[in-house]
């Protein structure tokens, strides 16, 4: 008679135990597919991270030997002050077949390259690199070490652990140390942003309302929501409470003290014994077994002690939150649960990133092919029409260059460009020009320039005028040693002008030219986003820039030397047709004290108009001669003579021409003629030094340029084309750029199929059964 055969199967002994082993041997091979990935992340700046666990805590919290008790052996330089200078990366393994720590130490040329290496040379790698940057200028860096291990007491986690957070004293003493601890906190900080790590948050502290790293940790992760809290030194902690409601307090702390929002819900206690494996007189444990032991122990006599203060038996829960082993184990399992969320999500990046090395690969490949004189030639001309294009498009006004990276406020634009100051050495300031706070480049920036230019010249008052200067200024004539005030006030008011008016002429040249360079970057930007930027030609591209650096130099002097050339005629002549331009004031100012002279509206010894009208404000429209027999008949009327007239006009010559001695009327006058004057040249001076600059700096980049840039084109390709555009050494380049672009190009597909197997295992259900994961010893 058959068996039935719809009896179910009994499932042996060695059936289970394969179905085991396969689970174990997916789960490794997920863990070997994120440590690639993670590597990958790191070697090429790739947007997409594995997730791992971020160790973060104060230099004396113990992370260092934190770490070591998880991964069941010594490595690391752990002792007081700063021994973590680098982040290091460990991609532990568990592997009950291996007796002693595999390790493999990637190379920091190249990732992806893990040579294997020994304890003790990783531990020497660690102190040198230590030693190495505590002499640098920057005593820290953001770049991983990575080592890969392989053990029989490893879990299998990645951990990345940080330099520790330094908190310096205050004082102008203690300022190196104070930078060091600003430098270290952004370090961890950008570390703490990839928002796929777990941060492991070490606090050493009995009273939880001392948050010392956390309140780093808050910074970035407020809710604590990806945070797990663990109390370190748990050994050293227990004797400090006096009844067992602090501990109590401490195993659970309330709401109010600790968010209960954190990762875990509650947190971690840990202690690690003190001491080093090996075998010198200052070694305590002979080989890491003794240490893992020592661990375990410790883990047991915490306990024991916990509930001896307390007084009662800690329940499971209390338990599975004491200990390295407990921490090891909710590690584990939270890291494989983020391994198995995040698969779906990385595939798709995976994909994005093999498509945008395949046109890369394309691309360094056109690039190749396109390596002979005519394709050169012809690349060239078409970056002169495109650069041409672009610095017409800035300087016409466009928005397509981001201002936060190439605007440049005002403030900013006197730093680089220098500013206007006046002989006084003082600035304007800056806030009260127009758009001082919008950040500007092209022909905003110098259309803005040229305002500031205007807006403070045009207010420049004439510089005070001493006695001295003017009785300095006299002289005495080649016919007569008689003193002549018009002339006077031409020399003090040319003299002014020049001294006031020529620095402004060397500034704003420097700030335009300043302005003008910063197009050609700006450029380049444009040209690089838009695919049009010619790529390893160097050579080529640096002479375009020098082409156009001494074009813009060349045009700015030549410009500036014609502005010279016009201060200089209008301050060697006075013509009064064009420097008096305001006679009806000077006019006005004269009559305000010609009466205190008394001085006959007949005489006029200076050489200037006097008011056609009378200093009374008589509206009388006779003739000046009517004006002077009038006065001369109301003298005779009232009894006075000629003789008075001519005595008055005596007084005059002699105040003014033969005497040296200066009156207030002389002094005034001259006053009056030097401001006129100054403001005739400064009106001439802006005026001319404003259409200069716009005629013969801006206008020859719109027309000039281009022909100057192409003859300096046909020039260069009738030289050798080979070290125009370095021929021999750029095929060199881009063939070792194929061929990494095509070992990453392998890479990054090798990656993509290893995520894209394991997302189909996951969703099947037979290996769904197997998620349990394998004890751990």
């Amino acid at each position: 008679m058959s068996s039935d055969s719809s009896a179910p199967k009994s499932v042996t002994v060695e059936e289970m135990a394969a179905e085991e082993d396969a689970a174990i041997e997916e789960r490794y091979s997920l863990y070997e597919a994120y440590n690639e990935l993670h590597a990958l992340a790191q070697e090429l700046e790739t947007p997409f991270e594995a997730p791992a666990v971020l160790v973060v805590g104060q230099q004396t919290d113990g992370k260092s030997a934190l770490v070591e008790a998880l991964m069941g052996f010594q490595f690391n330089h752990v002792g007081g002050g700063t021994k973590t200078r680098r982040p290091i990366t460990l991609h532990m393994k568990y592997d009950p077949q291996c007796q002693f720590p595999l390790c493999h130490l990637g190379s920091d040329d190249d990732p992806s390259v893990a040579l294997p290496k020994s304890l003790s040379q990783i531990q020497a790698y660690i102190e040198a690199e230590n030693m190495r940057l505590e002499q640098e200028p920057s005593p820290f860096s953001a770049k991983e070490i990575i080592v890969k291990v392989q053990y029989k007491y490893c879990p299998n986690l990645t951990i990345i652990d940080t330099p520790g957070l330094i908190a310096p004293a205050p004082g102008l003493k203690n300022r190196a140390l104070q930078v060091q601890a600003r430098a270290v906190e952004a370090l961890v900080r950008a570390k703490m942003q990839h928002k796929e790590f777990i941060i492991l948050c070490l606090e050493d502290s009995s009273d939880w309302s001392i948050a010392t790293t956390r309140r780093i940790v808050m910074q970035v992760d407020p809710e604590l929501s990806r945070t797990i809290v663990v109390s370190t030194k748990l050994d050293t902690k227990i004797p400090q409470f006096s009844c067992s409601s602090d501990v109590e307090v401490f195993l659970s702390p309330p709401a109010s003290a600790l968010d209960s929002s954190l990762l875990g819900d509650s947190p971690f206690f840990t202690s690690v014994p003190s001491g080093r494996v090996g075998y010198g007189h200052d070694s305590v444990y002979k080989s890491n077994d003794e240490f893992k032991q020592a661990v375990s122990l410790r883990e047991i006599e915490d306990i024991a002690s916990l509930e001896k203060k307390l007084g009662r038996v800690l329940t499971k829960q209390e338990k599975n939150r004491i200990g390295v082993s407990k921490l090891r184990l909710f590690l584990e399992e939270l890291l494989w649960k983020r391994y198995k969320e995040s698969v779906p999500l990385i595939i798709p990046l995976l994909g994005k990133e093999y498509r945008s090395t395949v046109r890369k690969l394309d691309t360094v490949s056109k690039e190749l092919s396109s390596l002979d004189e005519a394709k050169l030639k012809e690349r060239g001309r078409t970056f002169h029409d495109l650069f041409l294009t672009k610095l017409s498009l800035l300087l016409k006004g466009t928005v397509v260059a981001p201002p936060d990276k190439f605007g440049e406020t005002l403030q900013d634009e006197r730093t680089q460009g220098g500013s206007f100051v006046g002989t006084d050495g003082l600035q304007f300031p800056h806030k009260l020009i127009p758009n001082a706070g919008m950040r500007l480049y092209g022909g905003a920036q110098y259309h803005r320039a040229m305002a500031e230019f205007r807006f403070l010249v045009g207010a420049i008052k004439c510089p005070p005028i001493t006695r001295e200067e003017i009785v300095n200024a006299c002289g005495v004539e080649d016919i007569h040693d008689g003193t002549n005030y018009s002339r006077t006030a031409c020399v003090i008011a040319v003299a002014k002008a020049r001294d006031t008016f020529e620095p402004f002429l060397h500034q704003l040249g420097a700030r335009l030219l300043h302005i003008l360079k910063r197009l050609l970057p700006i450029s380049v930007y444009l040209l690089q986003k838009e695919g049009e930027y010619l790529s390893g030609h160097e050579v080529f591209l640096k002479r375009v820039a020098s082409a156009f650096n001494s074009f813009v130099e060349s045009t700015e002097k030549s410009c500036r030397d014609k502005c010279m050339e016009d201060l200089a005629s209008t301050t060697r002549y006075v013509t009064w047709s064009l420097h008096n331009k305001n006679r009806a004031g000077l006019r006005q100012f004269l009559d305000s004290f010609g009466g205190t002279e008394q001085v006959a509206t007949s005489g006029n010894p200076l050489g200037f108009s006097l008011p056609q009208d009378a200093p009374g404000g008589t509206t009388d429209t006779k003739s000046r001669s009517d004006v002077k027999l009038s006065q001369l008949a109301s003298n005779i009327d009232s009894g006075s003579s000629l003789q008075t007239t001519e005595t008055r006009l005596a007084d005059l010559l002699d105040s003014t021409l033969w005497n040296r001695k200066l009156a207030p009327s002389s002094e005034r006058i001259v006053y009056a003629l030097v401001q006129q004057i100054f403001q005739g040249i400064r009106e001439y001076f802006l005026a001319s030094a404003e259409l200069k600059f716009n005629c013969f700096l801006l206008m020859p980049i719109v027309d000039k340029l281009p022909a100057l840039l192409r003859e300096e084109l046909e020039n260069a390709f009738e030289d050798d084309l080979d070290s125009i555009f370095d021929i021999t050494n750029l095929r060199q380049s881009l063939d070792q750029k194929k061929r990494s672009t095509e070992i990453e190009l392998r890479r990054i597909k090798r990656i993509k199929e290893k995520f894209r197997v394991m997302n189909e295992k996951l969703n099947s259900h037979e290996f769904a059964q197997n998620l349990n994961p394998p004890s751990l010893p």
